[in-house]
Protein backbone atom coordinates (compact mmCIF):
# COMPACT_ATOMS: atom_id res chain seq x y z
CA UNK A 1 0.00 0.00 0.00
CA UNK A 2 2.63 2.40 0.64
CA UNK A 3 4.36 1.61 -2.31
CA UNK A 4 2.31 4.87 -3.91
CA UNK A 5 5.23 7.08 -2.84
CA UNK A 6 7.29 6.18 -5.68
CA UNK A 7 4.48 7.37 -8.28
CA UNK A 8 3.48 10.64 -6.43
CA UNK A 9 2.78 13.66 -8.58
CA UNK A 10 6.04 15.16 -6.35
CA UNK A 11 9.33 16.13 -7.46
CA UNK A 12 11.68 13.75 -5.99
CA UNK A 13 15.08 13.96 -4.66
CA UNK A 14 17.14 15.95 -7.20
CA UNK A 15 21.12 15.63 -7.87
CA UNK A 16 23.67 16.54 -10.55
CA UNK A 17 26.21 13.87 -11.96
CA UNK A 18 28.85 15.52 -11.76
CA UNK A 19 28.44 16.84 -8.22
CA UNK A 20 27.73 15.46 -4.68
CA UNK A 21 23.73 14.68 -4.24
CA UNK A 22 21.45 17.39 -3.46
CA UNK A 23 21.07 18.05 0.42
CA UNK A 24 19.71 21.51 0.61
CA UNK A 25 16.82 21.80 -1.63
CA UNK A 26 14.48 24.85 -1.54
CA UNK A 27 11.72 25.35 -3.19
CA UNK A 28 9.62 28.63 -4.18
CA UNK A 29 5.55 27.76 -5.31
CA UNK A 30 2.89 30.85 -5.72
CA UNK A 31 -0.13 30.05 -7.79
CA UNK A 32 -2.32 33.61 -8.15
CA UNK A 33 -6.15 32.97 -9.39
CA UNK A 34 -7.58 35.67 -7.07
CA UNK A 35 -6.76 39.10 -9.68
CA UNK A 36 -8.82 42.19 -8.29
CA UNK A 37 -8.77 43.83 -11.47
CA UNK A 38 -9.22 40.94 -14.37
CA UNK A 39 -10.87 37.96 -14.45
CA UNK A 40 -9.72 35.45 -12.00
CA UNK A 41 -7.95 32.12 -13.28
CA UNK A 42 -9.65 28.99 -11.18
CA UNK A 43 -6.83 26.66 -11.40
CA UNK A 44 -3.47 27.91 -10.44
CA UNK A 45 -3.77 28.23 -6.35
CA UNK A 46 -5.18 24.44 -6.79
CA UNK A 47 -1.77 23.79 -9.07
CA UNK A 48 0.71 25.52 -6.46
CA UNK A 49 -0.96 23.94 -3.47
CA UNK A 50 -0.37 19.66 -5.32
CA UNK A 51 3.33 21.40 -6.35
CA UNK A 52 4.02 22.31 -3.01
CA UNK A 53 2.79 19.27 -0.68
CA UNK A 54 5.30 17.19 -3.29
CA UNK A 55 8.12 18.76 -2.77
CA UNK A 56 7.56 18.99 0.80
CA UNK A 57 7.24 14.76 1.08
CA UNK A 58 10.53 14.47 -0.39
CA UNK A 59 12.36 16.83 1.80
CA UNK A 60 11.79 20.27 0.18
CA UNK A 61 11.79 23.71 2.42
CA UNK A 62 9.03 25.31 0.75
CA UNK A 63 7.54 28.72 0.81
CA UNK A 64 4.31 28.36 -0.42
CA UNK A 65 2.24 31.16 -0.86
CA UNK A 66 -1.24 31.67 -3.28
CA UNK A 67 -3.51 34.88 -4.34
CA UNK A 68 -0.52 37.48 -3.02
CA UNK A 69 -0.30 40.95 -3.72
CA UNK A 70 2.48 42.68 -4.70
CA UNK A 71 4.04 43.02 -0.85
CA UNK A 72 2.69 39.35 -0.68
CA UNK A 73 5.00 38.03 -3.52
CA UNK A 74 7.86 40.32 -2.41
CA UNK A 75 8.26 38.92 1.08
CA UNK A 76 7.89 35.25 0.14
CA UNK A 77 10.57 36.13 -2.50
CA UNK A 78 13.09 37.63 -0.11
CA UNK A 79 12.87 34.55 2.37
CA UNK A 80 13.15 32.21 -0.75
CA UNK A 81 16.42 34.52 -1.69
CA UNK A 82 17.55 34.29 2.16
CA UNK A 83 16.79 30.07 2.10
CA UNK A 84 18.29 29.59 -1.30
CA UNK A 85 21.47 30.45 -0.78
CA UNK A 86 24.25 28.12 -1.13
CA UNK A 87 21.37 25.37 -2.00
CA UNK A 88 22.26 22.12 -3.89
CA UNK A 89 18.58 22.77 -5.45
CA UNK A 90 16.09 25.67 -6.62
CA UNK A 91 12.81 24.94 -7.68
CA UNK A 92 11.04 28.10 -8.77
CA UNK A 93 6.90 27.29 -9.60
CA UNK A 94 4.61 29.78 -10.92
CA UNK A 95 1.26 29.24 -11.96
CA UNK A 96 -0.90 32.38 -12.72
CA UNK A 97 -0.95 35.52 -14.73
CA UNK A 98 2.32 36.32 -16.86
CA UNK A 99 2.91 39.10 -19.51
CA UNK A 100 5.39 39.93 -21.85
CA UNK A 101 6.33 43.61 -22.61
CA UNK A 102 9.12 44.73 -25.09
CA UNK A 103 10.03 41.36 -24.47
CA UNK A 104 10.76 41.58 -20.37
CA UNK A 105 8.54 39.22 -18.63
CA UNK A 106 6.78 39.95 -15.83
CA UNK A 107 5.13 37.88 -13.51
CA UNK A 108 1.67 39.48 -12.08
CA UNK A 109 0.29 39.56 -8.19
CA UNK A 110 -3.46 39.68 -8.02
CA UNK A 111 -3.58 43.55 -7.07
CA UNK A 112 -1.89 44.28 -10.72
CA UNK A 113 -3.90 46.97 -12.53
CA UNK A 114 -1.18 47.93 -15.38
CA UNK A 115 -2.31 50.71 -17.28
CA UNK A 116 1.04 51.90 -18.90
CA UNK A 117 4.60 50.35 -19.74
CA UNK A 118 5.26 53.05 -16.88
CA UNK A 119 3.07 50.88 -14.38
CA UNK A 120 5.01 47.63 -15.28
CA UNK A 121 8.23 48.99 -15.06
CA UNK A 122 7.83 50.95 -11.91
CA UNK A 123 6.92 47.44 -9.91
CA UNK A 124 3.63 46.81 -10.16
CA UNK A 125 4.59 43.56 -11.84
CA UNK A 126 7.72 40.87 -10.77
CA UNK A 127 10.52 41.08 -13.23
CA UNK A 128 11.44 37.05 -14.01
CA UNK A 129 14.71 37.40 -15.25
CA UNK A 130 15.70 39.90 -12.20
CA UNK A 131 14.09 37.83 -9.56
CA UNK A 132 15.57 34.37 -11.11
CA UNK A 133 19.22 35.99 -10.68
CA UNK A 134 18.46 37.55 -7.31
CA UNK A 135 16.77 34.19 -5.33
CA UNK A 136 18.31 31.50 -7.23
CA UNK A 137 21.78 32.31 -8.27
CA UNK A 138 23.94 31.00 -5.84
CA UNK A 139 21.99 27.65 -6.23
CA UNK A 140 24.17 24.95 -8.13
CA UNK A 141 21.08 23.49 -9.64
CA UNK A 142 17.83 25.43 -10.75
CA UNK A 143 14.93 24.18 -11.89
CA UNK A 144 12.20 27.01 -13.04
CA UNK A 145 8.76 25.95 -14.46
CA UNK A 146 6.54 28.62 -15.80
CA UNK A 147 2.68 28.03 -15.62
CA UNK A 148 2.01 31.64 -16.63
CA UNK A 149 1.28 31.92 -20.13
CA UNK A 150 -2.18 32.78 -20.15
CA UNK A 151 -3.67 35.71 -22.62
CA UNK A 152 -2.42 39.23 -21.58
CA UNK A 153 -5.15 40.66 -19.89
CA UNK A 154 -3.78 44.13 -19.71
CA UNK A 155 -2.27 43.99 -23.41
CA UNK A 156 -4.79 46.56 -24.74
CA UNK A 157 -4.41 48.93 -22.49
CA UNK A 158 -0.30 49.11 -22.15
CA UNK A 159 -0.66 49.15 -26.14
CA UNK A 160 -2.74 51.87 -26.45
CA UNK A 161 -0.71 54.05 -23.74
CA UNK A 162 2.19 54.19 -26.20
CA UNK A 163 3.63 57.65 -27.67
CA UNK A 164 3.13 58.53 -31.02
CA UNK A 165 6.94 58.46 -31.01
CA UNK A 166 7.83 55.34 -29.13
CA UNK A 167 5.63 51.86 -29.69
CA UNK A 168 5.35 49.37 -26.70
CA UNK A 169 5.49 45.49 -27.99
CA UNK A 170 3.21 43.74 -25.87
CA UNK A 171 3.04 40.15 -26.50
CA UNK A 172 -0.32 37.46 -26.02
CA UNK A 173 2.77 35.09 -24.04
CA UNK A 174 5.94 35.12 -22.67
CA UNK A 175 9.24 35.90 -24.48
CA UNK A 176 11.51 33.80 -24.70
CA UNK A 177 14.06 33.37 -22.32
CA UNK A 178 18.01 31.88 -22.00
CA UNK A 179 18.69 29.42 -18.99
CA UNK A 180 22.31 29.75 -17.33
CA UNK A 181 24.38 27.70 -16.16
CA UNK A 182 23.24 24.95 -13.95
CA UNK A 183 19.46 25.96 -15.12
CA UNK A 184 16.30 24.54 -16.94
CA UNK A 185 13.62 26.88 -17.56
CA UNK A 186 10.38 25.44 -19.07
CA UNK A 187 7.42 27.46 -19.79
CA UNK A 188 3.65 25.77 -20.51
CA UNK A 189 3.75 27.33 -23.90
CA UNK A 190 5.91 28.60 -26.77
CA UNK A 191 6.99 31.94 -26.87
CA UNK A 192 4.76 34.52 -27.63
CA UNK A 193 1.62 31.90 -27.41
CA UNK A 194 -0.84 31.13 -24.94
CA UNK A 195 -1.60 28.71 -22.65
CA UNK A 196 -4.88 27.04 -21.30
CA UNK A 197 -5.93 26.86 -17.32
CA UNK A 198 -7.18 24.10 -18.31
CA UNK A 199 -10.99 22.46 -16.78
CA UNK A 200 -12.18 24.57 -13.81
CA UNK A 201 -10.86 22.81 -10.78
CA UNK A 202 -8.26 20.80 -11.77
CA UNK A 203 -4.92 21.12 -12.59
CA UNK A 204 -3.54 23.01 -15.63
CA UNK A 205 -2.71 20.30 -18.70
CA UNK A 206 0.83 22.13 -18.09
CA UNK A 207 1.34 21.26 -14.71
CA UNK A 208 -0.62 17.81 -14.88
CA UNK A 209 2.05 16.93 -17.28
CA UNK A 210 4.72 17.95 -14.90
CA UNK A 211 3.44 15.71 -12.36
CA UNK A 212 3.02 12.95 -14.55
CA UNK A 213 6.41 12.56 -15.98
CA UNK A 214 9.11 14.14 -13.77
CA UNK A 215 8.39 11.53 -11.32
CA UNK A 216 9.06 8.12 -12.77
CA UNK A 217 11.58 6.23 -11.22
CA UNK A 218 15.04 6.95 -13.23
CA UNK A 219 13.61 9.13 -15.20
CA UNK A 220 16.08 12.00 -16.22
CA UNK A 221 15.07 15.64 -16.17
CA UNK A 222 15.46 16.34 -19.89
CA UNK A 223 13.63 13.03 -21.20
CA UNK A 224 10.96 13.40 -18.16
CA UNK A 225 10.42 17.32 -20.01
CA UNK A 226 10.26 15.62 -23.55
CA UNK A 227 7.54 13.42 -22.13
CA UNK A 228 5.25 16.52 -20.73
CA UNK A 229 5.39 18.08 -24.07
CA UNK A 230 4.54 15.06 -25.52
CA UNK A 231 1.26 15.00 -23.14
CA UNK A 232 0.47 18.56 -23.40
CA UNK A 233 0.48 18.18 -26.56
CA UNK A 234 -1.98 15.16 -26.67
CA UNK A 235 -4.21 16.48 -24.57
CA UNK A 236 -4.71 19.79 -26.05
CA UNK A 237 -4.70 18.76 -29.69
CA UNK A 238 -1.98 20.27 -30.54
CA UNK A 239 -2.87 23.50 -29.68
CA UNK A 240 -0.44 23.84 -26.71
CA UNK A 241 3.17 22.86 -27.14
CA UNK A 242 5.73 23.30 -24.04
CA UNK A 243 8.84 25.15 -24.82
CA UNK A 244 11.93 24.92 -22.63
CA UNK A 245 15.74 26.05 -22.37
CA UNK A 246 18.42 24.14 -20.74
CA UNK A 247 22.07 24.67 -19.74
CA UNK A 248 22.44 21.54 -17.08
CA UNK A 249 25.74 20.42 -17.04
CA UNK A 250 25.44 16.13 -16.22
CA UNK A 251 22.18 14.48 -15.49
CA UNK A 252 19.89 15.63 -13.38
CA UNK A 253 17.59 13.04 -11.63
CA UNK A 254 13.84 13.54 -10.21
CA UNK A 255 13.27 10.38 -8.02
CA UNK A 256 16.52 8.15 -9.39
CA UNK A 257 16.17 4.23 -8.89
CA UNK A 258 18.75 1.66 -8.74
CA UNK A 259 20.49 2.14 -11.79
CA UNK A 260 20.18 5.84 -11.51
CA UNK A 261 22.30 5.49 -8.18
CA UNK A 262 24.60 3.20 -9.38
CA UNK A 263 25.79 5.71 -12.58
CA UNK A 264 25.93 8.79 -10.27
CA UNK A 265 28.34 6.60 -7.74
CA UNK A 266 30.20 5.91 -10.80
CA UNK A 267 30.28 9.40 -11.90
CA UNK A 268 31.32 10.85 -8.98
CA UNK A 269 32.69 8.21 -5.99
CA UNK A 270 32.92 10.79 -3.38
CA UNK A 271 29.18 11.03 -3.70
CA UNK A 272 27.36 9.72 -0.90
CA UNK A 273 23.53 8.42 -1.45
CA UNK A 274 21.08 10.10 0.70
CA UNK A 275 18.15 7.97 1.87
CA UNK A 276 15.27 6.81 0.73
CA UNK A 277 12.16 8.73 0.51
CA UNK A 278 9.49 7.04 2.84
CA UNK A 279 5.85 6.98 2.18
CA UNK A 280 5.66 10.53 3.68
CA UNK A 281 2.55 9.64 5.88
CA UNK A 282 2.84 12.54 8.01
CA UNK A 283 3.19 14.34 4.98
CA UNK A 284 -0.84 12.88 3.76
CA UNK A 285 -2.03 12.86 6.88
CA UNK A 286 -1.27 16.83 7.40
CA UNK A 287 -2.83 17.30 3.65
CA UNK A 288 -6.03 15.66 4.55
CA UNK A 289 -6.21 17.60 7.75
CA UNK A 290 -6.32 20.62 5.43
CA UNK A 291 -8.98 19.65 3.18
CA UNK A 292 -11.00 17.23 4.65
CA UNK A 293 -13.55 19.37 5.72
CA UNK A 294 -13.93 21.43 2.29
CA UNK A 295 -16.81 22.05 0.48
CA UNK A 296 -14.84 22.19 -2.84
CA UNK A 297 -14.69 19.14 -4.94
CA UNK A 298 -11.73 20.36 -6.60
CA UNK A 299 -9.41 20.25 -3.09
CA UNK A 300 -10.72 16.76 -2.34
CA UNK A 301 -9.94 15.59 -6.34
CA UNK A 302 -6.59 17.37 -5.50
CA UNK A 303 -6.15 14.81 -2.74
CA UNK A 304 -6.76 11.72 -4.50
CA UNK A 305 -4.61 12.72 -7.57
CA UNK A 306 -1.83 13.05 -5.01
CA UNK A 307 -2.48 9.82 -3.72
CA UNK A 308 -4.24 7.52 -5.56
CA UNK A 309 -3.67 4.79 -3.23
CA UNK A 310 -4.19 6.97 0.18
CA UNK A 311 -5.58 5.44 2.65
CA UNK A 312 -8.46 8.54 2.96
CA UNK A 313 -9.28 7.90 -0.03
CA UNK A 314 -12.83 6.42 0.29
CA UNK A 315 -13.32 9.49 2.57
CA UNK A 316 -12.57 11.66 -0.13
CA UNK A 317 -14.59 9.85 -2.73
CA UNK A 318 -17.68 9.86 -0.16
CA UNK A 319 -17.33 13.05 0.33
CA UNK A 320 -17.41 14.14 -3.42
CA UNK A 321 -20.41 12.65 -3.48
CA UNK A 322 -22.39 14.11 -1.21
CA UNK A 323 -20.97 17.52 -2.62
CA UNK A 324 -22.10 17.09 -6.10
CA UNK A 325 -25.61 15.77 -4.80
CA UNK A 326 -26.02 18.75 -2.59
CA UNK A 327 -24.87 21.06 -5.52
CA UNK A 328 -27.68 19.14 -7.65
CA UNK A 329 -30.77 19.32 -5.55
CA UNK A 330 -33.04 22.69 -5.67
CA UNK A 331 -32.12 25.24 -3.56
CA UNK A 332 -33.70 28.06 -2.88
CA UNK A 333 -32.76 31.30 -1.69
CA UNK A 334 -35.12 33.44 1.10
CA UNK A 335 -37.83 35.63 -0.02
CA UNK A 336 -36.40 38.59 -1.37
CA UNK A 337 -32.81 37.32 -2.18
CA UNK A 338 -31.50 36.53 -5.67
CA UNK A 339 -30.95 32.99 -6.03
CA UNK A 340 -27.73 33.94 -8.07
CA UNK A 341 -26.08 33.93 -4.22
CA UNK A 342 -25.53 30.24 -5.14
CA UNK A 343 -23.70 30.66 -8.65
CA UNK A 344 -22.33 34.49 -8.05
CA UNK A 345 -18.44 34.74 -7.41
CA UNK A 346 -17.41 36.99 -4.73
CA UNK A 347 -14.16 39.04 -4.81
CA UNK A 348 -12.70 42.60 -3.78
CA UNK A 349 -14.74 44.27 -6.46
CA UNK A 350 -18.04 43.21 -5.65
CA UNK A 351 -17.75 43.54 -2.07
CA UNK A 352 -16.46 47.20 -2.88
CA UNK A 353 -19.40 47.81 -5.27
CA UNK A 354 -22.18 47.08 -1.81
CA UNK A 355 -20.42 50.44 -0.19
CA UNK A 356 -19.90 49.00 3.28
CA UNK A 357 -18.52 51.93 5.71
CA UNK A 358 -17.22 50.63 9.17
CA UNK A 359 -20.87 51.01 10.72
CA UNK A 360 -22.00 48.23 7.74
CA UNK A 361 -18.92 46.26 8.09
CA UNK A 362 -19.16 46.26 12.01
CA UNK A 363 -23.14 45.21 11.18
CA UNK A 364 -21.97 42.15 8.72
CA UNK A 365 -19.50 41.17 11.95
CA UNK A 366 -21.99 41.52 14.42
CA UNK A 367 -24.36 39.25 12.73
CA UNK A 368 -22.41 36.41 12.00
CA UNK A 369 -21.23 36.44 15.51
CA UNK A 370 -25.05 35.98 15.98
CA UNK A 371 -25.18 33.16 13.79
CA UNK A 372 -22.39 31.48 15.58
CA UNK A 373 -19.62 32.37 13.27
CA UNK A 374 -17.13 33.72 16.25
CA UNK A 375 -15.42 37.20 15.07
CA UNK A 376 -14.96 40.76 16.54
CA UNK A 377 -17.00 43.50 15.56
CA UNK A 378 -14.08 45.90 15.29
CA UNK A 379 -15.53 47.73 11.45
CA UNK A 380 -12.47 45.94 9.70
CA UNK A 381 -12.17 42.79 7.15
CA UNK A 382 -9.32 41.71 8.71
CA UNK A 383 -7.76 37.73 7.90
CA UNK A 384 -10.02 36.88 10.64
CA UNK A 385 -12.96 37.93 9.30
CA UNK A 386 -12.24 36.95 6.41
CA UNK A 387 -12.03 33.49 7.48
CA UNK A 388 -15.34 33.58 9.10
CA UNK A 389 -16.86 34.79 5.90
CA UNK A 390 -15.96 32.02 4.65
CA UNK A 391 -16.67 29.37 6.83
CA UNK A 392 -19.97 31.64 6.51
CA UNK A 393 -20.10 30.95 2.54
CA UNK A 394 -19.54 27.38 3.04
CA UNK A 395 -21.80 26.60 5.55
CA UNK A 396 -24.80 28.04 3.26
CA UNK A 397 -23.51 26.55 0.02
CA UNK A 398 -22.31 29.63 -1.38
CA UNK A 399 -19.05 30.12 -3.46
CA UNK A 400 -16.29 30.64 -0.52
CA UNK A 401 -13.94 33.27 -1.07
CA UNK A 402 -14.19 35.51 2.06
CA UNK A 403 -15.35 38.41 0.09
CA UNK A 404 -19.18 39.26 -0.11
CA UNK A 405 -21.40 40.69 -3.04
CA UNK A 406 -24.62 42.00 -3.30
CA UNK A 407 -26.36 38.87 -3.30
CA UNK A 408 -24.69 37.29 -0.19
CA UNK A 409 -24.49 40.71 1.67
CA UNK A 410 -28.55 40.51 0.62
CA UNK A 411 -28.86 37.18 2.57
CA UNK A 412 -26.82 37.71 5.31
CA UNK A 413 -29.50 40.16 6.26
CA UNK A 414 -32.21 38.35 5.89
CA UNK A 415 -30.96 35.98 8.40
CA UNK A 416 -32.66 35.92 12.07
CA UNK A 417 -29.64 36.52 14.16
CA UNK A 418 -29.39 37.12 18.30
CA UNK A 419 -27.41 40.23 18.16
CA UNK A 420 -25.28 39.95 21.15
CA UNK A 421 -26.02 43.31 23.07
CA UNK A 422 -23.36 45.25 23.79
CA UNK A 423 -22.40 46.18 27.43
CA UNK A 424 -24.06 49.83 28.02
CA UNK A 425 -21.36 52.34 29.04
CA UNK A 426 -21.23 53.38 32.84
CA UNK A 427 -22.88 56.06 33.98
CA UNK A 428 -21.34 59.21 34.63
CA UNK A 429 -21.32 60.02 38.05
CA UNK A 430 -22.42 63.45 37.91
CA UNK A 431 -23.93 64.35 41.22
CA UNK A 432 -20.40 63.10 42.62
CA UNK A 433 -18.60 65.67 40.47
CA UNK A 434 -21.20 68.32 41.65
CA UNK A 435 -20.73 67.52 45.25
CA UNK A 436 -16.91 67.23 44.60
CA UNK A 437 -16.87 70.50 42.97
CA UNK A 438 -19.16 72.61 45.59
CA UNK A 439 -17.11 70.82 48.59
CA UNK A 440 -14.18 72.57 46.94
CA UNK A 441 -15.37 75.64 45.45
CA UNK A 442 -18.39 76.82 47.82
CA UNK A 443 -15.30 78.65 50.57
CA UNK A 444 -14.36 80.76 48.11
CA UNK A 445 -18.00 81.32 46.73
CA UNK A 446 -19.22 82.39 50.47
CA UNK A 447 -17.36 84.94 50.47
CA UNK A 448 -18.24 87.01 47.74
CA UNK A 449 -22.22 85.68 47.98
CA UNK A 450 -24.87 87.86 49.65
CA UNK A 451 -25.83 86.50 52.51
CA UNK A 452 -28.85 84.14 53.10
CA UNK A 453 -31.97 85.13 53.62
CA UNK A 454 -33.44 84.47 57.26
CA UNK A 455 -35.72 81.50 57.72
CA UNK A 456 -38.81 82.42 58.29
CA UNK A 457 -38.68 85.12 54.96
CA UNK A 458 -37.88 82.19 52.90
CA UNK A 459 -37.28 78.12 53.82
CA UNK A 460 -35.99 76.97 50.83
CA UNK A 461 -33.32 79.33 51.39
CA UNK A 462 -30.36 77.30 52.43
CA UNK A 463 -31.32 74.98 49.51
CA UNK A 464 -31.61 77.73 46.98
CA UNK A 465 -28.11 79.01 48.50
CA UNK A 466 -26.08 76.19 47.55
CA UNK A 467 -27.72 75.40 44.54
CA UNK A 468 -26.43 78.86 43.61
CA UNK A 469 -22.90 78.27 44.17
CA UNK A 470 -23.06 75.33 42.05
CA UNK A 471 -24.83 77.51 39.63
CA UNK A 472 -22.35 80.04 39.74
CA UNK A 473 -19.11 77.57 39.61
CA UNK A 474 -20.84 75.54 36.76
CA UNK A 475 -21.25 79.18 34.61
CA UNK A 476 -17.93 80.11 34.89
Amino acid sequence: MRHFAFALSALSILFSADAALADKRVAFVVGNGSYKNVDPLPNPPIDAKAMASALRNVGFDVIEGSNLTRDGMTEKLLDFGRKAQGADVAVFFYAGHGISVNNINYLLPIDANLKSEMDVKLGAAINVETTLDQTMGDAKVKLVFLDACRDNPFAAKIRSSGSATRSVAVSSGLAEMKSGEGTLIAFATSPGQTALDGKSGSNSPFTRALLNNITTPGAEIQQAMTKVRAQVQDETNKGQLPWGHTNLIGAVYLNPDAQAQVAVAAASPTATMPAAATAGSDVELEFWRSIKDSNRPEELNAYISMYPNGQFKPLALARIAALQEAATAPRTAAPGVDKAVFTEEANQLTEDKIGLDKVKRRDVQRRLNGLGFDTQATGSFDAGTRGVITRWQAARGYPTSGYLNKAQHAALLTEVVALKEEPAPAPKPVRRQVQQQTYEEAPVVRRQAVPAPAPAIDPAGPGRFIGGVVGGFLNR
